[in-house]
C-alpha cells in the first residue's frame, strides 16, 4: 500500500488530511511537527509527504530542505500546502525541492488529484530511470569493453614488441612505437576519464545540494583557454590552417576543468568527423548574462533520425567510416552544461556539416573581479 506522510502542527487539518488519503485508500502516518515529520520520513520512508509552511520551531520549506539534503529522502515526492498564494513564496518552495502547491482551503477532491498526480509522474519518473539504468549496463557490456581494449590492445602489443625484439630494432622504430604506446595510452585514459565523469553526473542529477555547490564555481578568461586548448589541438591533428577563431572576453559559472571537459569533446568531434583541410570554426559571444559558444565543422552532418538518438556510446556509420570513439564525449559534454543551468543543441545538415551550440550561465562576480585587475 501506498504510504504518506503528513506534517502539519494544526491537530484538526492533520486529522482531515489523513482521514481523507485513509478513505481513498492510502496508508497514512502523522506527524504533529517538522521534527518528528523529519524523523518518520526518516525511518518510514514514505512514497510521498504532504507537508503545511506555516509551523513552529521547524516550517514546512525547512523540512522539505532537510528532506532534499538527506540522500536516504531526497527522492521523495513533496507537497506544500499553504494560505499563501503569492507567486514569490510558491517560487521559493520550488526552488527549494517541492512537487506541488495545494491552497488552503482545499476541496478534498483537490488533494487526492494533487497526490495522485505527483505519485503517477515519480512512478513515471522511476520507470524512465529502470530502462535508462538497464540500456546503460547493457551499453556498458558491448560498447565499453571493445572501446576499452582497443587502445589497450595498441599499449600491449607495441610494449611487447619492444620487450621482446629491443636489441633487433632501430632507434627510430622503438620512436615510432613509443609515440604510438603514447597516443594509445592517452585515449585509454581520457575515455576512463570520460566513464567516470558520466557515472558522476548521472549520480548528481537528484542531488540538489552539490548542484547548487557546483553552480558557485567560476572560471575568469575562458577565451584564453579555448584559444590555447583550440590551437593545441588544431596543430596536433596537423589542422592548424583549418582553425578559425572569433573569441570575446568571458568568465563562466563552471570550474575551468569542466569548461574545458565540455570545449575538448565538442572540438574533438568537429575534427573527427570532418575531413583535413575544411574549416573548423570557433565563435563567441554573449548573450543576456549566457555564454554562447559555436562550434562548426564542414564534414559529412548528421540526419534526422541519427540527431534524436545521439547518446552515450551510441555511434553512427562506424563501419562505414571506421571513426575511433565511443559517442561518449558528447553525451559528457551535454550532462555537464546542462547540469550547471545552460543547454547544448545540435544542427546539423547530412552531407554538409555540423554546429554544436553550448549555452553556459556567466559569472559576473569573476568578470568584474578580472576586469578589476
Amino acid at each position: 500500500m501506498t504510504k504518506v506522510l503528513v506534517i502539519d502542527d494544526e491537530a484538526s487539518i492533520r486529522d482531515v488530511i489523513a482521514v481523507t488519503l485513509k478513505k481513498n485508500g492510502f496508508d497514512v502516518f502523522s506527524a504533529a511537527n517538522g521534527l518528528e515529520g523529519l524523523e518518520l520520513a526518516r525511518k518510514q520512508l514514505p512514497n510521498l509527504i504532504v507537508c503545511d509552511v506555516r509551523m513552529e520551531v521547524v516550517d514546512g520549506y525547512q523540512v522539505l530542505t532537510a528532506i532534499r539534503n538527506d540522500p536516504t529522502t531526497s527522492w521523495i515526492p513533496f507537497i506544500l500546502i499553504t494560505a499563501e498564494q503569492s507567486r514569490s513564496s510558491m517560487r521559493h518552495g520550488m526552488q527549494l525541492g517541492a512537487d506541488d502547491y495545494v491552497l488552503k482551503p482545499f476541496a478534498a477532491t483537490e488533494l487526492i488529484d494533487a497526490v495522485t498526480a505527483r505519485l503517477r509522474k515519480h512512478e513515471v519518473l522511476v520507470q524512465q530511470a529502470e530502462s535508462k539504468l538497464e540500456l546503460l549496463r547493457s551499453q556498458l557490456s558491448t560498447a565499453l569493453p571493445h572501446e576499452l581494449r582497443t587502445p589497450l590492445n595498441g599499449v600491449l602489443g607495441y610494449a611487447d614488441i619492444l620487450r621482446k625484439q629491443f636489441a633487433e630494432l632501430e632507434p627510430i622504430e622503438v620512436s615510432q612505437m613509443a609515440e604510438r604506446i603514447y597516443k594509445n595510452g592517452k585515449r585509454l585514459q581520457r575515455l576512463v576519464e570520460n566513464f567516470l565523469i558520466y557515472a558522476q553526473v548521472e549520480l548528481l542529477k537528484m542531488d540538489y545540494q552539490k548542484i547548487e555547490q557546483l553552480r558557485r564555481n567560476q572560471a575568469a578568461d575562458v577565451d584564453k583557454l579555448i584559444d590555447k586548448t583550440a590551437r593545441q589541438r588544431a596543430y596536433e591533428s596537423g589542422r592548424s590552417t583549418d582553425l578559425h577563431l572569433q573569441l570575446v572576453r568571458a568568465a563562466v559559472a563552471m570550474s575551468s576543468d569542466y569548461f574545458i571537459k565540455i570545449f575538448e569533446e565538442l572540438f574533438d568531434n568537429a575534427m573527427r568527423y570532418s575531413k583535413k583541410g575544411t574549416a573548423l570554426h570557433v565563435v563567441m559571444e554573449l548573450q543576456d548574462n549566457r555564454l554562447v559558444l559555436h562550434i562548426r565543422d564542414e564534414g559529412r552532418g548528421l540526419t534526422p533520425e541519427q540527431l534524436q538518438n545521439i547518446g552515450a556510446y551510441m555511434q553512427f556509420e562506424r563501419k562505414i567510416y571506421e571513426q575511433q570513439g565511443s559517442g561518449l564525449g558528447l553525451t559528457v559534454a551535454r550532462r555537464l552544461t546542462e547540469l550547471h543551468g545552460g543547454t547544448l543543441d545540435i544542427q546539423s545538415e547530412y552531407g554538409k556539416g555540423t554546429t554544436v551550440i553550448a549555452t553556459i550561465p556567466t559569472s559576473t562576480k569573476c568578470a568584474e573581479e578580472s576586469a578589476e585587475s
